[in-house]
C-alpha cells in the first residue's frame, strides 16, 4: 500500500494539470445535473404545495350569472362545491401600470381554493373597498398593501390590504385576466359568477367538467381552467430549464466517461515500461487495475465532493430563478438524497468507464515487448494520396518490416512517403506524414476523433439553443409574435374611434381588429381560445410551419398544441362551441403559436361574423415601424386615447428564459473543459507515437522543425475531423431536440435556427487553432531529445 501511495503521488506531481482539468470538469458536471434537479423540484413542488394548503378546486367554471351551481354538488365525483361567487372583469390601474384582472366578490376566505396570504390581511367590512392581489398580479403591477387602485373611466379607487398565493391559473399579460378578491359590494357591476369543483378522484376531471357543462347547458360556461392547466403553466418555464440542464448534464457526463477512459489508456501506453518494473518488484494485475481504478476515482470523488458542496452553500446565492430553485429545493423532503444520489451516480459512471483502461493496464507483462516501428494503419485513401501526391509508389509507413527501431525497412517507408510530394505537388512532408498519421483508418485515430467529437457536438447542441432564443428577440414574427402591442379599447370609443386612434400614431405601420373568445372543444371537456383577427382583405401575418393561410369562409390554422388535443391533423374540420353557438372550421395550416400552451385556432373576424354579424372588434394588433420603442408608443397610444385604450407590450416568451443563457454558457464552458481534457489525451498519444518513429524521421533528413510539424499537423487534423464530424451530427440533432420541445410544449416545430456560418467558421477555427498550439511545445520537447533518450524510450 505504500508503494502504491507512492507511486500515485509521483504521477499526480507528474501530471497536474490533467488532474486538475479531470476534478474540474467532474465537478462541472455534477454542479449541472444538482441544479437540474434542483429546477425539476422547483418546476413542481411549489404550486403543489399552495394547491394542498389552500384545499384547491380541481375546476373552475366561469359561468353567467343564471347559473344554477346546486345542481354541481349532487354530480357523481365531485366532494364539494365553491360558491358561486359573483365576478366583474375590469381594468386597473396604479403607477402607470394597467391590468385587466377578475374581481371576484366574497366575504369570508373561501374554504375551498383558499388564497394564501404572503403579505397584508385579510377583507375587512371596515375597509369596503379593500381587495386581495395574487401574488404575480401585484408583481406586474408593482403594488404593496396600502397602495391604490384605479378603474379607467371609473370614479371607483380600490385599496390592496393583502397580497396572496393561488393555486388557479395565474395572471398573463395580455392572455389571461389577474385575480383580485374584492368585497361583494366593491364589484361594480358583475357579468357572471365562478364555481370550484372539489373533485373525489382529480384523475375524472375531465368526465367532471363534461358533466357539468350537461347539467348547466353549454351556453351558460364562458371559460373552464383545471388544475392540470394551473400546474403545467407554473411548470412550463422551469421544467425547461431542468430539461436543458439535465440534456446537457448527462451528456457532459458521458463526454467526460469517455475521456477520462481515453486519458487512462493513453497514460497507460506511456507507462508500459513503469507497469512491468511495478509487476516486476511483486505487484500483481488486480493491484496494477487498483492503483489505476482509484486514482481516477479519487479524481472523480474530489470533483464531485466539492460541486455538491458549492450547490449547498452558493446555489440559493445565485441570482435570479436558478437561486431562487435552489432554494427552494433545499427545502423540499427528497433534497438529501438527492444531494448524495447525484454524485455517487456520476463518480460510479466515471469508474465504469475507467474500468476497462485499468483492466488493460492489469494485462501489461512483466517483460515490455518490443514494439513495431511505426503504427499499425491503414494506407491512405487512393483521392488522399492523390490530393498529397502520394502517388500509388508511396505507401506509408505500415507494415514496413524494420529489423529495429531505426532499421533500414522503416527509414525506408518514411523515405517514400515523404518524398513523393517534393517531385509531384510539392506539398510539405510534414503535412503528408502528419496527415497520414491523424487520418489513418486504425481503431485508435478514430476512437480519438470520435471521443474529441462528442463534446464538440454538445456544443454545436447548446450554440444552436442559444441562436434559437436569440431568433425569438431578434425576429419575433417569425415564431408567432408579429405585433408589438395589444390594444383593448373601451366599448364607449367605437371600433372607427380607435382604428382613427392608431392610424394617427406615426410608428403604427398596421392594426389588425380581432376577437379572442372561449370555446368548448368537442366532449366539453376543456375549453381553447378562439381567436379572429385580421379580415380576409387585410389579413394577419401568422407565421406558418405547415399548410397555407387561412383565406376562405370557414378556414383556420391551429396550434400544436390544439392539434395534439384534438387528435387532428392539417385538412381536417373540427366543431366547438362558443356559448350556445356552434363553430365549425376547416383547419388549413398549422401557426406557430407561443401562447396559451399551443391550444389555439385562429380565422378571420369576417368568418366570425358569419355566425355573429353584430360582432365588434374586442382588440387591436398592432405592429410597429422597425425601431421604434414599444413601451413608448404604448405610453403615447394610451394618452391619446385618454383613459379609454388599455395598451401593453406582447410578452415575448423568450423573456422569461434569460436565466437559460446563462446556463448556456456554463455549459459550454464545461464541455471545452472536456474537450480540453480530450485533446490533451490525444495530444499525448501522438507525441508518445512519435517518440517510435522519431529514429526513422531523422535517418531520412528531416529536422527538428519538421518533426515538430508532423505531430502538429496530425493534431490539427484529429481536430478538425473531430469538429467537422460535430457540426455534421449536432445541427440536426440540435434542430430535433428543439423542436421536440417545441412539439412537448405546444408551440410546435418550426422554431430551431442553427448558428450562423460564422459562428461555426469560428468553432471550427478556434479547435484546429487551439490543438495546434497546445501540440507545439510538447511536439518540440519530443523531436528535440537526446539520442539516448529516444533510444531508451523506444526500447
Amino acid at each position: 500500500m505504500r508503494a502504491t501511495l507512492r507511486w500515485a503521488h509521483s504521477d499526480v506531481r507528474t501530471h497536474r494539470g490533467e488532474a486538475l482539468f479531470l476534478v474540474l470538469a467532474t465537478a462541472g458536471i455534477v454542479v449541472s445535473l444538482l441544479l437540474a434537479a434542483a429546477l425539476f423540484g422547483y418546476a413542481t413542488n411549489p404550486w403543489q404545495r399552495v394547491f394542498t394548503q389552500a384545499n384547491g378546486a380541481h375546476v373552475w367554471l366561469h359561468t353567467d350569472a343564471s347559473a344554477d351551481a346546486g345542481k354541481l354538488s349532487a354530480l357523481d365525483g365531485v366532494d364539494s362545491v365553491a360558491g358561486p361567487y359573483p365576478a366583474a372583469s375590469v381594468t386597473v390601474a396604479t403607477r402607470g401600470a394597467r391590468a385587466s384582472v377578475e374581481l371576484r366578490g366574497t366575504v369570508a376566505p373561501p374554504g375551498i381554493g383558499q388564497p394564501l396570504l404572503t403579505s397584508g390581511s385579510w377583507l375587512d367590512p371596515a375597509t369596503p373597498d379593500g381587495v386581495v392581489l395574487e401574488t404575480r398580479l401585484a408583481r406586474a403591477l408593482l403594488a404593496e398593501p396600502g397602495d391604490t387602485l384605479s378603474l379607467p373611466g371609473e370614479s371607483q379607487r380600490l385599496t390592496v390590504v393583502g397580497i396572496a398565493d393561488s393555486a388557479e391559473p395565474r395572471y398573463r399579460t395580455g392572455e389571461r385576466r389577474g385575480l383580485v378578491w374584492a368585497l361583494p359590494s366593491a364589484l361594480p357591476a358583475p357579468d357572471g359568477q365562478v364555481i370550484g369543483l372539489r373533485l373525489k378522484d382529480p384523475s375524472d376531471t375531465g368526465y367532471a367538467v363534461q358533466r357539468a357543462v350537461t347539467v348547466l347547458g353549454a351556453g351558460a360556461i364562458g371559460e373552464v381552467a383545471t388544475w392540470q392547466q394551473a400546474r403545467a403553466e407554473a411548470q412550463n418555464d422551469n421544467r425547461l430549464l431542468g430539461q436543458v440542464l439535465g440534456l446537457f448534464g448527462l451528456g457532459a457526463l458521458l463526454a467526460a466517461g469517455f475521456a477520462v477512459h481515453g486519458a487512462i489508456g493513453t497514460r497507460i501506453r506511456g507507462h508500459l515500461r513503469d507497469i512491468s518494473v511495478l509487476k516486476a518488484i511483486g505487484f500483481t494485475p488486480a493491484q496494477v487495475v487498483r492503483l489505476f481504478l482509484l486514482q481516477h476515482l479519487a479524481y472523480a470523488l474530489l470533483g464531485a465532493v466539492a460541486a455538491a458542496a458549492l450547490t449547498e452553500a452558493l446555489g440559493s446565492l445565485v441570482p435570479g430563478r436558478l437561486g431562487d430553485a435552489v432554494g427552494v429545493w433545499q427545502g423540499l423532503p427528497g433534497q438529501t438524497v438527492t444531494l448524495f444520489a447525484v454524485p455517487v451516480a456520476a463518480v460510479l459512471f466515471i469508474g465504469a468507464t475507467t474500468g476497462l483502461a485499468a483492466w488493460r493496464a492489469g494485462r501489461v507483462p512483466p517483460v515490455p515487448v518490443p514494439r513495431p516501428a511505426a503504427p499499425r494503419g491503414g494506407r491512405l485513401s487512393g483521392a488522399a494520396r492523390w490530393a498529397l501526391g502520394a502517388g500509388t509508389g508511396a505507401s506509408g509507413p505500415a507494415g514496413a518490416g524494420a529489423s529495429g527501431p531505426a532499421g533500414d525497412g522503416a527509414a525506408a517507408a518514411w523515405l517514400r512517403a515523404a518524398r513523393s510530394p517534393l517531385t509531384r505537388l510539392r506539398v510539405s512532408p510534414a503535412l503528408v506524414l502528419g496527415c497520414h498519421r491523424a487520418f489513418a483508418r486504425h481503431p485508435r485515430s478514430l476512437t480519438a476523433i470520435g471521443r474529441l467529437a462528442l463534446p464538440l457536438l454538445l456544443i454545436v447542441v447548446a450554440m444552436s439553443a442559444w441562436t434559437t432564443m436569440d431568433r425569438f428577440h431578434s425576429r419575433p414574427e417569425q415564431i408567432g409574435l408579429p405585433a408589438a402591442l395589444t390594444v383593448h379599447p373601451d366599448a364607449s370609443l367605437g371600433a372607427g374611434r380607435t382604428e382613427a386612434l392608431l392610424d394617427r400614431d406615426p410608428q403604427v405601420s398596421a392594426a389588425y381588429p380581432g376577437v379572442e373568445v372561449a370555446a368548448l372543444v368537442p366532449g366539453q371537456t376543456e375549453t381553447i381560445a378562439l381567436r379572429g383577427l385580421g379580415t380576409r382583405q387585410d389579413p394577419y401575418p401568422y407565421a406558418l410551419a405547415e399548410g397555407r393561410p387561412a383565406r376562405g369562409p370557414d378556414e383556420a390554422v391551429a396550434g400544436q398544441g390544439l392539434l395534439d388535443l384534438l387528435d387532428v391533423r392539417v385538412g381536417d374540420w373540427v366543431r366547438m362551441t362558443v356559448g350556445d353557438q356552434p363553430q365549425i372550421l376547416h383547419i388549413v395550416g398549422r401557426s406557430i403559436e407561443p401562447d396559451n400552451a399551443g391550444r389555439v385556432i385562429s380565422t378571420t373576424l369576417d368568418t366570425l361574423r358569419e355566425n355573429d354579424p353584430g360582432l365588434s372588434p374586442a382588440l387591436y394588433q398592432v405592429r410597429l415601424a422597425s425601431g421604434a420603442d414599444p413601451h413608448t408608443v404604448a405610453g403615447r397610444l394610451a394618452g391619446a386615447g385618454a383613459g379609454h385604450l388599455d395598451v401593453h407590450a406582447v410578452v415575448n416568451p423568450a423573456d422569461g428564459l434569460s436565466p437559460l443563457r446563462g446556463v448556456v454558457l456554463g455549459l459550454i464552458a464545461v464541455l471545452a473543459l472536456i474537450g480540453l481534457v480530450e485533446l490533451l489525451t490525444a495530444i499525448g498519444g501522438t507525441v508518445r507515437e512519435s517518440e517510435r518513429d522519431l529514429l526513422a524521421l531523422k535517418a531520412i533528413g528531416l529536422s527538428p522543425r519538421q518533426i515538430t510539424a508532423i505531430t502538429v499537423t496530425a493534431t490539427g487534423g484529429t481536430a478538425l475531423a473531430a469538429v467537422l464530424l460535430a457540426t455534421a451530427l449536432g445541427l440536426p440533432l440540435a434542430h430535433w431536440l428543439i423542436d421536440a420541445q417545441g412539439r412537448s410544449s405546444g408551440i410546435g416545430a418550426g422554431i430551431a435556427q442553427g448558428p450562423s456560418p460564422v459562428l461555426l467558421l469560428l468553432l471550427c477555427a478556434s479547435a484546429v487553432l487551439g490543438a495546434t498550439a497546445l501540440a507545439a511545445l510538447p511536439a518540440s520537447r519530443s523531436a528535440r531529445r537526446r539520442l539516448a533518450d529516444t533510444l531508451s524510450a523506444v526500447a
